[in-house]
């Protein structure tokens, strides 16, 4: 979230850099609010020193010794005690407002997005994105381009109609290679994250609290997004950046361990709300899926930095397995809600003839931070600072999977398996048809 004095003292700026998201926030209300909620405190503040000062003399008058005046004196601390009654209702009455504005001002904040970097481009959506650089050349194909669901089905490794008689639209069943081949991608990710990149693996858990999602920016805005457990304030994860970000929740860094890198691989669930219509076919949009994440925690001297290092640890998964893909900026328009900086990579999908989003590597600086209270402190500071957070697919293994079926089709109806993952499929060079 963005800290309430800074929206305050630079409210045309905010208000102009988050129209430029598409957001509709009331800026003039929030003004008024926080007017009246520092009018509130002075007031506040000014009858509790009254009271507090009038107690003093209320006390001093009980202790006073008995002489010819104490009745009167006696009478006029009854007075005064009945004064500060009325007084002590009002700062009840009072405080009880203050909570109700606090709780306004509090939404406000907590449901604006974060302000985007300079170096974001201004756009309404994804045709205003910015083109960075294309790698590798689409190959060319002298047979009939069959999209990766044909591929999968065909060769008996991908059946989402069983996968619809377990659960239901929007789940992929994997077989036989098709499981081992998810499996061989998951541990390719994770070692070269691990052993090249310096990455230290996580197994988070699976489900998170609305605390945890409240902190990345999921909760309040976006609910409708997730799964919820029936009966429990307990949600499943809809990427692991959720539950590696708050690993530092309420905690302070010493500046010294900074940068952390984690890596992760879990299962993903998402409701795919607004989706509907939208890539109902195939492995792009599942309400469960495979994403092996980044995580890093910064100082906000070297968070961009860290986001370029970021970019290029999920560019090398693609080199290493030959696919084709693009790096592109996202316009203001098109960011997520945390973000202030986001890259995509987009991987070449010959069967749709176009390049895919396979990952999305965003710095979030210090509005997650600030949302978990993620902080750290400098060598000798007394007071710690918000620390930068980012994250990152590296990658989604699902769409991956998907853009091996189509790159590495052959003729005969089968796949190739790249050489960096034969290993990891004891040897296996090629999927053939598999008879279920």
């Amino acid at each position: 979230m963005l800290e309430i004095k800074y929206v305050r003292e630079n409210v045309d700026s905010v208000r102009k850099s988050l129209e430029n998201r598409k957001s509709t926030a009331d800026f003039d209300t929030f003004l008024k609010d926080e007017k009246k909620r520092r009018e509130l405190l002075q007031e506040i503040e000014n009858l509790r020193h009254h009271r507090n000062k009038v107690s003093d003399e209320i006390a001093l008058i009980k202790k006073s010794k008995h002489n010819e005046s104490a009745q009167s004196e006696n009478k006029d601390a009854d007075t005064k005690i009945i004064e500060m009654r009325t007084v002590s209702e009002k700062i009840k009455q009072l405080d009880t407002t203050l909570a109700q504005t606090e709780i306004t001002i509090d939404s406000f904040i907590m449901n604006i997005p974060n302000i985007p970097h300079t170096d974001v481009p201004i756009g309404k959506d994804e045709n205003d994105n910015r083109l960075e650089r294309q790698i590798g050349t689409p190959r060319t194909f002298h047979f009939p381009i069959k999209q990766h669901w044909d591929i999968g089905e065909e060769l008996g490794i991908l059946d989402f109609a069983r996968a619809a008689k377990i659960t239901g639209a929007r789940f992929p069943l994997y077989m036989g290679s098709g499981a081992r081949l998810e499996r061989a991608l998951i541990n390719f990710m994770l070692n070269t994250h691990i052993n090249e990149h310096g990455f230290t693996e996580i197994l988070p858990p699976f489900m998170v609290n609305r605390k945890s999602l409240t902190g990345t920016g999921q909760l309040p805005k976006f609910e409708e997004d997730l799964f919820k457990l029936e009966g429990w304030d307990y949600f499943m994860i809809p990427t692991s950046e959720v539950p590696m970000t708050n690993i530092y929740s309420d905690d302070i860094i010493p500046e010294k361990t900074l940068p952390i890198r984690f890596t992760a691989y879990t299962p993903c669930f998402r409701s795919e709300a607004g989706s509907h219509g939208k890539d109902t076919r195939g492995l792009i949009r599942q309400h469960q899926f495979n994403k092996v994440e980044m995580v890093k925690y910064t100082t906000p001297e070297t968070s961009f930095d860290e986001l370029e290092s970021m970019v290029a640890s999920a560019e090398t998964i693609l080199k290493k397995l030959n696919l084709p893909y693009q790096v592109i900026t996202l316009c203001t328009g098109d960011m997520g809600f945390s973000a202030a900086k986001t890259y995509d990579i987009e991987v070449w999908m010959p069967g749709q003839d176009k390049y895919r989003e396979i990952s999305s590597c965003s710095n979030c600086t210090d509005f997650q931070a600030r949302r978990a209270n993620i902080k750290f402190r400098r060598e000798g500071a007394k007071k710690p600072e918000f620390a930068h957070t980012l994250n990152g697919s590296g990658l989604a293994v699902g769409r991956c999977f998907a853009a091996i079926l189509e790159n590495y089709q052959q003729p005969d109806g089968s796949v190739e398996i790249p050489e960096v993952l034969q290993p990891y499929m004891g040897g296996q060079k090629v999927i053939t048809y598999e008879n279920r």
